[in-house]
């Protein structure tokens, strides 16, 4: 015959039961996990593609606009090329200021990236950043020489050198561009529509400033344009031609009113004054030097017509960077959304299978008898029957006799402890609880804490009884309870300490904070409106005795008798005070006691 353990069912049978529900249970659980896992392993990889996609373009767009800075300091450089020479002049400013910016965007691109996890960078490669600052700083020695050589010494094709200097600056820091955009369709063969509307913007811009260097060195020193400027010239304005034409056919670009309000702005602006103003230089440049004005004009004039192209890129670029965020956020959200279905789901399939577990297939295998034998503790054995199906009613009816059962048990146990560690008339602890904490608290582990006793005596509680009877003397205990519970912490040690007299254990507070602590109260039992049974005012004070150990060798009973014996001073002085002593073994009877009296008004 099978074994038969002591729940009723054969033990082979069992066990072999258990294993098999256990075997499917993981199974289910597991192949719903890969599942789930895969569903947010590719949501996740499309997360972190949308997010590297945004580094790449924010980086790119950086690029551009180091570019487009590079570009720009042409202009206040021509012009303090063009000026006599003056160190503190507005113009040296301007270009200070632009060379520091241009020198912080450079020190940006190379400087390690705060990048999220999982996010790599593209890093410029060396040697085409030494070529740029190369090419850079040799662009600007040759401005700072001629910006204190006097212009009546200064030949055109000095300026011109000078000019080609920056060109070559800016040349070579288009190849660092070239080289970005090339990373970013390389590795992103998606974001090659950015990357070039990018690039071509950028040089839209550069371009358009190289049109007004062209011409400027003839006009800085009244000397006729030559042949050669005129043709570069007019080959950078064709180039600007087509370069605008593939930007405004170019079919990535979202048609909005602002965008065509820039564009308009770009033809009238650019294309028409700026153009005509280099026209007009060109003309007269041709025939004579008598030019309209001079450089910085010039300069002052032709810039603004090309804001439109900066702000026209500007809002492009943002478009781009603003729809990769949001490509970015959904794909967050719905990284999120599927974690928290996935992990929904597969706590919801856990928490079915252990409801089924607990509620369906061991209940069957457990004896309602066993859980009635648990509550009315036999230990016999049941052996089980031919199953039926009202067993599993039967059990649930015995779970929850045995519930009833204890929680009955535990209520009687919970009302024994609080009756025989409280006090039935205030709910307060009783002696017998305070001295049991007291002793732990007084460093029965030799750490020697210091320990604050607060005792305090209802004055004339004696009379009160006689005057006013033993239902208005239990009434002022319970509002003095309530007193001493609504004045200290909820972690403050209040007990009855016997009759009118209360106990405040303070472990870990000094002494001069016990007798703050028991002024406190004093005050707070004096100001409390204390009544009768009829509801007639009571005038109710207490004395306080106030003592303190803290060598840890002093015993608990000593301390009871130091913080009785300021009791009795309070008392013996009036009534209504405050009186406070050390309880420490060194310290001798009423001598110990600090001098500093606490008066009644106090």
């Amino acid at each position: 015959m099978a074994s038969v353990d002591q729940r009723g069912l054969p033990g082979s049978g069992r066990q072999h039961l258990e294993k098999k529900f256990s075997a499917r249970v993981g199974l289910t659980l597991f192949t719903t996990s890969l599942l789930v896992l895969a569903v947010i392993a590719y949501t996740a990889l499309d997360f972190a593609q949308a997010r590297q996609n945004l580094s790449d373009l924010q980086h790119y767009r950086s690029v551009l606009d180091t570019a487009d800075l590079i570009a720009a300091e042409r202009a206040p450089a021509n012009v303090v090329m063009s000026e006599e020479p003056f160190m503190d002049s507005p113009s040296t400013g301007r270009l200070k200021e632009v060379r520091r910016r241009v020198d912080a965007r450079i020190a940006q691109l190379t400087a390690e990236r705060d990048l999220p996890w999982g996010v790599h960078t593209h890093e410029v490669p060396p040697q085409l950043l030494a070529s740029f600052l190369a090419q850079m700083a040799a662009a600007r020695a040759k401005v700072d020489r001629l910006a204190v050589t006097p212009r009546t010494s200064m030949r055109q094709e000095q300026f011109r050198d000078a000019v080609e200097g920056m060109f070559k600056a800016s040349n070579s820091f288009r190849d660092i561009v070239t080289w970005s955009a090339n990373e970013l369709v390389q590795h992103q063969s998606h974001l090659s529509g950015p990357g070039l509307i990018g690039q071509m913007l950028s040089d839209l811009r550069d371009q358009g400033g190289r049109m007004g260097s062209q011409v400027i060195a003839a006009v800085a020193t009244h000397e006729k344009l030559p042949l050669q400027s005129v043709i570069a010239c007019r080959q950078t304005q064709g180039r600007l031609f087509q370069l605008w034409q593939s930007i405004r056919s170019y079919p990535a670009l979202d048609e909005t009113p602002a965008l065509a309000e820039l564009r308009q702005a770009i033809e009238r602006e650019f294309f028409g004054t700026g153009f005509r103003l280099i026209d007009d230089v060109i003309t007269e440049g041709r025939q004579g030097s008598n030019y309209p004005g001079t450089a910085a004009s010039l300069t002052d004039r032709f810039v603004p017509t090309m804001q439109p192209i900066g702000a026209y890129r500007n809002s492009i670029l943002d478009a781009m960077v603003a729809r990769f965020e949001r490509a970015r956020d959904v794909a967050l959200a719905v990284l999120v959304a599927t974690t928290l279905v996935g992990v929904a789901i597969v706590s919801i399939l856990i928490v079915i299978l252990r409801s089924i577990k607990a509620h369906v297939f061991r209940p069957l295998l457990e004896a309602h008898d066993a859980v009635v034998r648990l509550a009315d503790e036999h230990r016999e054995p049941l052996v089980f029957g031919q199953s039926q199906a009202g067993e599993v009613a039967h059990l649930f009816r015995a779970i929850e006799v045995l519930q009833r059962r204890l929680a009955e048990r535990a209520s009687a146990t919970n009302q024994l402890r609080v009756q025989a560690e409280t006090d039935s008339l205030t709910g307060l602890l009783n002696r017998r609880q305070l001295d049991r904490l007291a002793q732990a608290a007084l460093g029965l582990d030799g750490k020697g804490h210091a320990t604050s006793l607060v005792l305090l005596d209802i004055d004339r509680f004696k009379t009160i009884n006689d005057t006013y009877g033993h239902a208005t003397g239990d009434r002022v205990l319970v509002q003095l309870a309530q007193v001493l519970r609504t004045t200290l912490r909820a972690n403050d040690t209040i007990a009855r300490f016997g009759g009118e007299e209360f106990a405040i254990l303070l472990p870990g507070v000094p002494l001069p904070r016990a007798v703050k602590i028991a002024r406190k109260i004093r005050l707070a039992v004096r100001q409390e409106a204390f009544t009768t049974m009829e509801g007639q005012a009571l005038a109710v004070t207490a004395s306080f005795g106030v003592a303190l150990v803290c060598n840890g060798e002093t015993s608990w009973q000593h301390l009871i008798e130091s913080a009785d014996t300021a009791l009795y001073r309070a008392k013996s002085d009036g009534r209504n005070r405050v009186r406070f002593t050390r309880g420490d073994r060194g310290a001798h009877g009423p001598t110990a006691e600090t001098a500093r009296p606490d008066t009644a008004s106090t």
